[in-house]
């Protein structure tokens, strides 16, 4: 076992450091702070793209003391709590973070606004690693792995080269998803995990479109003001799931429940074309 983790860890530095190599760097366009609604309310400028990351408080706030008090969320493993705790704590900073950079959007203030999300999604992969994998290394890697984070953001910061902060964005969409469907788990209610991962593509897909939203909703609201509220429900469902589940007597991942349900209703069908196609024989008696 130790062997196989020294050499996943081996073979993604060395793919990382080839990806470095053959790859030109990706400087932050400064496109990216022209959005589309930048009307301001009572005094708040782009007032709605700021005010719309007050559900990720709200949310964080109660996803933290639910995790840490009484342990209402029922997690049967000491690291479970530290990586949730991780979680929340990182969505509730969000809606400091990036109410700050959207007061007034610049490379300088982007940092806050990435900095709490990145520590949100690095400790996610301590949580699946955890849950799915090994609890010992799950729980040792919570720290490096928020660490990768940070540092991938700092990178950024120095370098203007945003291709470490994209795997440490993009990697966990992918990953995430992939783990869910694949990996047994510990507990009930996976398929939250799929809703939270759909919701945040759903939030990616509003941030491309924040102009073209804007002009459809006749300057109602933005592509990025919705991306805000579509990336608030990824936690309120995994707060969700956290408080519906319950540890599995089998441990199955989703893949092989679907096939198991795909395989019934298989059954069934048969069962009923069977049915449909069989026909009683009555006799007859012929009189002269």
């Amino acid at each position: 076992m130790r062997n196989q983790a020294a050499v996943a860890w081996v073979s993604a530095i060395v793919c990382f450091i080839i990806l470095m190599l053959v790859t030109p760097a990706i400087p932050q366009s400064q496109e990216y702070h022209n959005f589309a609604d930048g009307r301001e309310f009572f005094g708040i400028p782009n007032a709605l793209n700021v005010i719309s990351n007050f559900p990720f408080l709200i949310i964080g706030l109660v996803g933290f003391v639910l995790t840490v008090y009484k342990n209402y969320f029922n997690l049967s493993l000491p690291g479970e709590r530290w990586g949730w705790s991780f979680f929340f704590i990182g969505v509730a900073a969000v809606a400091f973070g990036s109410s700050y950079y959207h007061l007034k959007p610049d490379d300088a203030r982007l940092v806050w606004d990435r900095l709490p999300m990145t520590v949100a999604f690095t400790s996610i992969i301590a949580i699946f690693i955890i849950e799915r994998v090994d609890a010992r290394k799950g729980t040792w890697s919570i720290i490096p792995l928020v660490l990768v984070g940070v540092i991938s953001i700092m990178y950024w910061r120095f370098f203007d080269d945003l291709r470490p902060y994209a795997l440490v964005q993009f990697v966990p969409c992918i990953a995430i998803p992939l783990m869910a469907i694949l990996l047994p788990p510990m507990y009930s209610h996976s398929t939250y995990w799929l809703w939270a991962a759909g919701f945040y593509i759903l939030a990616k897909i509003e941030e491309a479109t924040d102009r073209a939203i804007f002009n459809f909703t006749h300057h109602i609201v933005s592509g990025h003001t919705l991306k805000h509220l579509c990336a608030a429900m990824v936690p309120i469902f995994l707060a969700i799931m956290l408080a519906k589940r319950v540890v599995s007597e089998e441990r199955r991942s989703l893949l092989q429940i679907w096939r198991i349900s795909w395989s019934k209703v298989k059954e069934n069908g048969r069962g009923e074309e069977n049915a449909s196609c069989s026909y009683t024989t009555v006799s007859v008696n012929e009189k002269d």
